[in-house]
C-alpha cells in the first residue's frame, strides 16, 4: 500500500513539473495573469480547432477544421456558440466593413455576420492565417511558398511582399498598426517589418526569440499570435503559449491547457479580458488583465 501510494505520488509531482518549468517567470507574468486563474474549457466535443479571432463585443470565431463539412463557429462572452459558415478556414480576423475574413482551402474568404452569405475575395494562394488592418488590407502566411502576401479586398490583388521566411504562419500587428509581426513555425523567430504607406515591408528584423522544446532546439513551432494593448504578444508554440514584452523579451511560457496541437490566440469576452487558446479537440479560455487589440479599428497612439 505505501509503494502504490509513493508511485502515485512521484507520478502527480512529475506530471506537475512541466508546468512548474514554464512557469517559471511568473514574476514577469505578473501584469498579465490574475493569481488563482488557470485554463477553463470553453467549448469542446470538436475535431480540430483553430482560427481564433475577436470583435468588438467580446465574441471569439474560431473553426473546426474536422468536422464534416468544417465548420466556422462564434462563441459569445456568456458561453453561447452557434454556426456562422461551412467553411474550412485556418484563420479568421474581423474586418472594418464588420465582415468576418478567413483564410484557407487555397482563398481569402469573406463572410456577412448577419446571413452567413460568404464571397470569394482572392484564390490561388497557399494560406494559413491571416489579419485585416483598419485600413481593410489583408495579409496571409503562404507557409508553403515561404511568403507573406498582401491582398486588397476590393480587387483581389495579390503582392508579395515578404519571402525567405522559412515557415511564415502566425501573423499579427502591433497596436500601432506600425509594425507587422510573423511567426516561424520551422525556426526560434517572430520577425517584424515596418508597414509602408502603400501596404508594403519594409525594415524586417528578428524581433522575439521562442523558446524550443530540447528534442528540436531549433525549431520553436511558432503558430498563431495576437497582442494585446500594452504591445505584449502571445504566440503559440511547441512548448505553450509565449507571451513577449513590448520590447521584444520573453516574460514566460504558459504550459498548454491539454496534449495536442497549440494552433491560435485571441483576447476576447468580457471585456476583452480573457485569452482564448485552440488546443486540440477543444477551446480553452482564462481571464487575464491584458485587453485585446482589435486590429479592424483605429490604431492605438
Amino acid at each position: 500500500m505505501k509503494l502504490a501510494m509513493s508511485l502515485a505520488l512521484l507520478a502527480a509531482i512529475l506530471s506537475f513539473t512541466p508546468r512548474l518549468a514554464l512557469a517559471e517567470d511568473a514574476d514577469k507574468l505578473a501584469g498579465v495573469l490574475v493569481p488563482g486563474e488557470d485554463w477553463h474549457v470553453a467549448a469542446e466535443n470538436l475535431g480540430f480547432t483553430d482560427a481564433t479571432s475577436a470583435d468588438a463585443d467580446g465574441n471569439l470565431y474560431f473553426s473546426d477544421l474536422r468536422a464534416k463539412p468544417a465548420l466556422v463557429y462564434k462563441l459569445s462572452p456568456d458561453g453561447k456558440q452557434t454556426k456562422v459558415a461551412e467553411a474550412a478556414m485556418s484563420g479568421t480576423k474581423m474586418g472594418p466593413d464588420g465582415k468576418l475574413y478567413g483564410c484557407g482551402s487555397g482563398k481569402v474568404m469573406s463572410f456577412d455576420l448577419a446571413d452567413g452569405k460568404a464571397t470569394l475575395v482572392a484564390d490561388g494562394l497557399q494560406p494559413n492565417d491571416l489579419v485585416v488592418s483598419h485600413k481593410g488590407d489583408i495579409y496571409i502566411t503562404e507557409t508553403g511558398k515561404k511568403q507573406v502576401t498582401l491582398i486588397d479586398p476590393k480587387t483581389g490583388k495579390k503582392t508579395p511582399v515578404d519571402v525567405g521566411i522559412s515557415k511564415p504562419n502566425g501573423i499579427a500587428l502591433s497596436p500601432d498598426q506600425k509594425l507587422l509581426y510573423v511567426s516561424d513555425y520551422g525556426g526560434l523567430n517572430v520577425w517584424s517589418f515596418t508597414i509602408q504607406p502603400d501596404g508594403t515591408l519594409a525594415d524586417k528584423k528578428p524581433a522575439m526569440t521562442m523558446k524550443a522544446p530540447e528534442k528540436k532546439p531549433e525549431v520553436a513551432g511558432g503558430d498563431g499570435m495576437t497582442v494585446d494593448t500594452e504591445g505584449r504578444a502571445y504566440v503559440c508554440t511547441a512548448l505553450g503559449l509565449q507571451v513577449f514584452d513590448a520590447k521584444g523579451e520573453l516574460l514566460g511560457v504558459l504550459p498548454k491547457p491539454q496534449d495536442g496541437p497549440l494552433t491560435n490566440v485571441a483576447l476576447a469576452g468580457p471585456d476583452l479580458q480573457y485569452l482564448y487558446v485552440s488546443c486540440g479537440s477543444k477551446v480553452f479560455k482564462r481571464k487575464t488583465q491584458a485587453k485585446a487589440v482589435l486590429f479592424y479599428k483605429e490604431p492605438l497612439k
